[in-house]
Formats: C-alpha cells, structure tokens, sequence
C-alpha cells in the first residue's frame, strides 16, 4: 500500500517518517501541490495525504477515483477544500485531523494581539538600530478589555481561557454553544452584540458557505471605531479588500492574520526573490498596523506530533477497513 503525501515540507517528513515506521504502508513525500493540474501524480497511490491549500475538488476526485484511490487524509483540521459531496458519491473517504494542539493555535492568536499591542515587532527594530525612543509605542492595558470570540471549539475555549486570564472581559458567538465556556466567565451574545461591544475579535470558526467573507463592510460598520481584529482559522472568513477600506478609514486600528483568503498562492513557499502579484495582499503589507503570519498558528512541536499521529492512525483505519466515527467525514 502507497501514500502519496503531497504539499511536503522537511518537518511533515521528519515527523510522518518518525511515527510510520511501523505503519504498515509506504509513504511518498512529494513537493508538488495536489491540484487539478498536477493530479495525474495520484495514480501510484492507493492513498493521499493533503494540507490545506491542496484543491480536492471534482476534477481532481474523478481522478482519484479513476486511479482507484480510495481516501484522502487532510493533515489539517478544516476541509473547505474538499468537494465532499463528490467525494461521497465516488465512494472516496475522507479523514481529518479534529484537534491537535488548540493551544498551538491559541497561544499564537494571543501572540499577534500582544505584539500588535504593545508594538513588539517595532521595538525590536528600533533596538537592533540603537533607536531607544518610546514615541509611537504606546499599547494598552488587556485588563478590563472586552474580547469578542467568534467560535467556541476547542481553539476557541483555549483562546478564551488564556485571556480571562489577563482580565478580559469575553463574549462569545457560537450555533452550538458549550457549557463550559459560561462555567470559564465568558457568555454568549448575539452576532449583532459580540460586533458593538468587542474591542478585539478574533475568530475562531470553519469556513462554510455561512461563514465566507462574515466580516465584510456591514459587519465592520458596525463594530466600535478603533476595533482590533484578529483571523487565525480561515482566510475567506474575512473581505480582504472591505479590510483594507477599514484600515484606511481607521475603523479598524489593528489587524492580526495567520490566514489569508488567497493565501494558497503564497504561503508555505519561500517567495523572498519574487514580485509578489497579489496586489491586495501587498497593499496590506504596507500598513505599519498590520501584523501577518503565513498559517503557522499550529506549527509547534506537540502539535506537529499529534497531525502525524492521527494522520497514520486514519489511514491505517482506512486500509484496515473501518471507519473511526470522530475524524472521518
């Protein structure tokens, strides 16, 4: 049996290779992303390992299923980039990673809020240039703000719990609301609340047909001026160019993304030689108020770990003939 993993990076083949020693199946790393164009990689597989800019849509599902590949193992969470109604239908499984570290994720959104606040990232500049002056560096206190978390799973709980530590005061928006989220402190409010009230957002939700572009021009007309916003879960969850208008306008002061919607053109790839095409991505680089990351929200060791290990337990429940209830689709 043959796992073709795609969009491989030197830390998924440390760790993959490190936990599939005895997994009873080969692994082939390949560079290539898995996309319509390069799909005519699969037919060696009886399996494919994926991440999240990987486009597993109906040209790309036809395909597997005409080279009898039977399962796609997303070494993520999130599966909006998955046709799995087609998948479905041609009878390919599709397994995911649930939860590996929240806190990876968590720890990182609280990173991007501090650093914006406090101006870390200016700081260390000036430091390195003998630039001593604290003029345009002043942040605030966290204590007593109120933070608005769009999305209360595992990532959001954890979020919520490291800034009730700080004294926040935190609200929340969720379809499915959690016990233990009112047991923390915080409390649930409507959509139209949580936008009025919050001094930061941060969200911390799928992406979803409901959910694409949620913050747009009239979710951001509505929010305090000033307001801190923060995306470490999906690019398409925010109106990049409505963003941008926000900024411009100083209706949004700050803006912390580990994400971006057209990010598959971009990130995990090292484009310092490059003139980079994305005119809206560069138009935000600009801003002295914007802090970006390329998606390594999750990059930490345990959760490195805990991706690889759960990967290869799906797929060895897929070529063992059994389906695992909480991380298959």
């Amino acid at each position: 049996m043959k796992v073709g993993v795609f969009s491989s990076k030197p830390y998924d083949i440390e760790f993959f290779s490190r936990f599939g020693i005895n997994a009873g199946f080969e692994l082939d790393f390949l560079e290539s992303r898995l996309a319509p164009e390069t799909r005519t990689l699969v037919s060696p597989y009886d399996a494919v390992c994926v991440f999240v800019n990987d486009v597993i849509d109906d040209a790309v599902l036809t395909m597997l299923e005409a080279c009898d590949v039977g399962h796609v193992a997303l070494r993520c969470s999130g599966f909006n980039n998955v046709d799995l109604d087609r998948a479905k239908q041609l009878g390919i499984s599709v397994s995911r990673v649930p939860a590996y570290s929240p806190q990876a994720v968590a720890e990182h959104t609280v990173s991007l809020i501090l650093t914006l606040n406090r101006k870390l990232h200016k700081a260390y500049n000036r430091v390195k240039e003998g630039n001593f002056s604290l003029d345009g560096l002043l942040g605030y206190d966290m204590h007593g703000k109120t933070v608005g978390i769009v999305g209360t799973g595992a990532i959001g709980q954890a979020t919520l719990r490291i800034l009730m530590g700080f004294g926040c005061q935190v609200i929340c928006v969720d379809p499915y609301p959690a016990d233990a989220v009112e047991q923390l402190g915080a409390r649930y409010v409507n959509w139209k609340t949580l936008l009025r009230e919050s001094d930061i957002i941060s969200l911390h939700c799928p992406l979803t047909r409901e959910s694409q572009h949620m913050i747009d021009a009239a979710a951001i007309e509505q929010m305090k001026d000033g307001v801190v916003l923060i995306n470490t879960s999906r690019g398409a969850l925010v109106d990049t160019r409505a963003v941008v208008a926000a900024l411009k306008s100083h209706k949004i002061a700050q803006l912390g993304l580990d994400v971006y919607e057209m990010e598959s053109e971009l990130f995990f790839q090292d484009r310092s030689c490059e003139v980079i095409q994305d005119d809206v991505f560069q138009r935000l680089s600009t801003f002295h108020n914007v802090l970006i990351t390329g998606h390594q929200g999750f990059f930490t060791y345990e959760a490195m770990e805990q991706i690889a290990k759960t990967t290869l337990d799906n797929l060895q429940a897929f070529f063992a003939g059994q389906v695992n209830q909480q991380t298959f689709i």
